[in-house]
């Protein structure tokens, strides 16, 4: 019995930490996007407020193109050295990017290199957190116990918003208390990307202490030349696409609803920035609690009808919500539409962490959830922002709603004939998991 609950403390510390981590990294990410509509001016020539902001989320999309290589490049790490010095490295270069950003001196101090660095930043933390999900997913997912897996794995998404959720709440205070409108332009947005970079080194000392999984241990034992190839990775190719598939509409409605949402509020509902900060954290926060509340739901029903309630919804009022969205001139309507939004895509968000860990062997699973996660995710998540800005520059941005719907669609097609991966989880064949999985945390 005192063995059992040293292995379930264990496991739960371990959870916390491998999350805490997740939630710094992610923070670092989203401060780019909190920020953007008081630093986009000091990277760019003056010009139209949308102009520029097409300027630095075109620097945002171009980050995700290196969340691929971040993919594997980290998972390969996890797969074959581990998945705890993945994750300890992943967040290291994130404190690098964010103290780089902090540092960098605007166009009118260094003219074209100022945009420059700013880019060179986005990309390493572009790479950082590319690696991140898949190492942090598979984590997570292999440290839970059987019973439990969407649950703790929901956390993945927790941390994720949660990141966002501590980006939008420094803003606040910025706003509200500390900093005008006129400090906050220019100099104060470097505040919270210095607090990122302590942030980070916090988060690294964390994951140094962190146990590795029985999954990697037992794989590294048995088949120590077999893992972390590309090459054993294409061997799941039916795996690699619905990894896709069911990212492709789910990371689209996502950013949509989160990352870009702030700048919708402001550009096209025409709140003030003040308004658009408190609308997007108070949704954000009620989202992150629905994150587990669905997690542990896929423990008792499986993961597929809750990724087929996504799809569904997702398809029949995505232009209705973000039509009377756009419409609307009231601060409570603008909030429960927003809220209606983020509780369809709670259905993806709360399980797609561990439906895609349940797809692979242990021997490629970091990279198998990392590498085709990443590349979806730049094509379509990291664009989302840059084309809903373009549709609304053209004059068209209904278009993008859409464009939405569309995207999601293909993603519902994915989660109607895919199988159920609770019932035929990769995770519970893995050696030893077959044993520490009979006790519960």
């Amino acid at each position: 019995m005192k063995q059992q609950e040293k292995i379930s403390g264990q496991r739960l510390k371990s959870i916390i930490g491998g999350s805490i981590g997740n939630l710094v990294e992610w923070y670092d990410w989203y401060a780019y996007s909190a920020f953007a509509l008081y630093f986009s001016a000091a990277f760019f020539p003056e010009q139209n407020s949308t102009a520029q902001l097409l300027n630095t989320a075109g620097i945002f999309a171009v980050g995700f193109l290196m969340r691929p290589i971040g993919g594997w490049m980290f998972g390969g790490i996890a797969d074959r050295i581990g998945r705890k010095r993945s994750m300890t490295l992943s967040v290291l270069l994130m404190s690098f990017g964010s103290l780089l950003i902090a540092l960098t001196p605007t166009y009118k101090t260094i003219g074209v290199m100022a945009p420059v660095m700013l880019l060179l930043a986005r990309l390493i933390q572009g790479l950082s957190v590319g690696g991140e999900y898949g190492v942090s997913a598979t984590y997570l997912s292999e440290m839970a116990t059987k019973n439990r897996r969407g649950f703790y794995s929901s956390f993945q998404y927790v941390t994720l918003v949660g990141g966002q959720l501590i980006a939008l709440g420094i803003q606040l205070l910025l706003q509200k208390f500390l900093l005008t409108e006129e400090q906050l332009h220019e100099w104060g947005w470097r505040i919270p990307f210095v607090i990122g970079a302590i942030l980070a080194l916090i988060a690294l000392y964390l994951r140094r202490n962190l146990h590795e999984t029985d999954a990697f241990e037992a794989q590294k034992a048995r088949q120590p030349d077999k893992k972390g190839s590309v090459k054993e990775l294409l061997k799941h190719p039916k795996a690699i696409l619905v990894v896709m598939g069911l990212t492709l509409g789910g990371t689209l409605a996502f950013y949509t609803y989160t990352n870009y949402m702030q700048k919708f509020l402001v550009n096209t509902v025409h709140l003030t920035k003040g308004e658009s900060t408190m609308i997007s954290f108070i949704s954000l926060l009620i989202f992150v609690i629905l994150q587990p509340i669905f997690g542990a739901l896929s423990d008792r029903i499986g993961r597929k009808p809750l990724l087929i309630g996504f799809g569904i919804l997702g398809v029949a009022f995505t232009v209705p919500l973000l039509t009377a969205l756009g419409n609307t001139h009231s601060l409570w309507m603008a909030f429960f539409l927003l809220m209606a939004g983020l509780l369809i895509v709670s259905g993806y968000t709360s399980i797609n962490a561990v439906v895609k860990a349940e797809l692979f062997p242990a021997e490629v699973r970091a990279l198998g959830v990392g590498l085709p996660y990443a590349l979806t995710v730049a094509i379509f998540g990291g664009t989302a922002e840059y084309i809903a800005l373009w549709f609304k520059n053209a004059g068209h941005e209904s278009y993008f709603y859409w464009y939405i719907t569309i995207c999601i669609s293909i993603s519902l097609l994915v989660y109607l004939f895919m199988k159920d991966t609770q019932k035929t989880s990769e995770i519970d064949h893995d050696p030893k998991l077959k044993n520490s999985n009979e006790g519960k945390v």
